[in-house]
């Protein structure tokens, strides 16, 4: 073997170990999450704050619901929240009247008669007020797709299922049915290896983890299920490829336990630069946040 040869396998090897010691997070490969496509800047969920979140270079995070007629429809509430929605007839609601119009009991073409971005929302009032609607999962990946084609991005999806069992039935059809009319969608516009599905409803995962192994799947926690690593593996019954706590939850002891598993760490949602930049320090692997202009500023 000559010298030359000799080097050059010596370089790749050096290559391939500088990879491994450092797979999780890093400067270049920390996961930036627009929540609901970042509301603190535009409106929650909607075709305009997606493509925001996509000129920040973040992954898209959004939730589903289901119509009437079993569309998938890209909200976080299952009704109109009165904070920031309007009627069909430009009008405030309450909240009691914005919790009682389900969109579940409405065909498609009525939930899009309301409109979700003109309205001051008071927890946000950074957030830009356009006119914007409930948008179809189906129309809103064309839309940003097409967009990051336009800017040759590679767009990333974090898609939450929305359920609960006090929802079954109520919220949508059936969980299973809910699930396979989003992953169908997600399969067909051909973006399942850039999404990762989410939720807080371990039957909803543990459906997904069996019916479509090749998925990405991140475990949601809320902050009062405090567990150890093992523990939280225990409660889904199967090894996700993301943990995704509430903020206040990590440790950088959590941290490491889970990359012992090979299980990526992104917490929702720290909406502070120091909390962002804490979390990252801890070994995070990435932050969903509301605010996405937050990223251009951590170290």
């Amino acid at each position: 073997m000559t010298y030359k040869n000799l080097f050059f396998l010596l370089f790749v090897a050096l290559l391939i170990s500088c990879s491994d010691t450092n797979k999780h997070s890093s400067k270049s490969n920390f996961d930036k999450q627009a929540h609901r496509g970042g509301r603190g800047l535009m409106p929650e969920n909607t075709i305009a704050s997606e493509k925001n979140a996509i000129n920040y270079d973040c992954t898209m995070e959004m939730d589903l619901q289901m119509s009437n007629d079993k569309k998938i429809v890209v909200s976080h509430d299952p009704s109109f929240n009165n904070d920031f929605c309007l009627t069909p007839e430009g009008n405030t609601m309450t909240k009691k009247d914005g919790h009682g119009r389900l969109i579940y009991n409405m065909p498609y073409d009525s939930v899009a008669k309301y409109d979700v971005g003109i309205k001051p929302y008071p927890g946000f009032p950074r957030q830009e007020k356009i006119h914007a609607i409930m948008p179809l999962l189906s129309v809103l990946i064309d839309s940003v797709e097409a967009y990051g084609r336009q800017l040759n991005h590679i767009n990333h999806y974090n898609i939450e299922i929305k359920s609960l069992p006090q929802y079954d039935g109520k919220t949508y059809s059936t969980l299973e049915e809910y699930i396979d009319a989003a992953m169908t969608i997600i399969m067909d516009k051909g973006i399942a290896a850039r999404t990762m599905m989410q939720s807080f409803d371990v039957r909803a995962l543990r459906i997904i983890h069996k019916k479509y192994p090749t998925v990405k799947i991140s475990f949601l926690v809320p902050d009062f299920n405090k567990n150890t690593a093992e523990g939280y593996i225990s409660q889904l019954g199967f090894t996700p490829d993301v943990f995704s706590p509430e903020f206040s939850l990590v440790t950088a002891d959590l941290v490491q336990a889970f990359h012992k598993k090979d299980i990526l760490v992104i917490p929702w949602t720290p909406d502070t630069l120091e909390d962002i930049q804490r979390l990252k320090d801890m070994g995070a692997d990435g932050a969903i946040t509301d605010y996405p202009d937050l990223y251009s500023r951590l170290k």
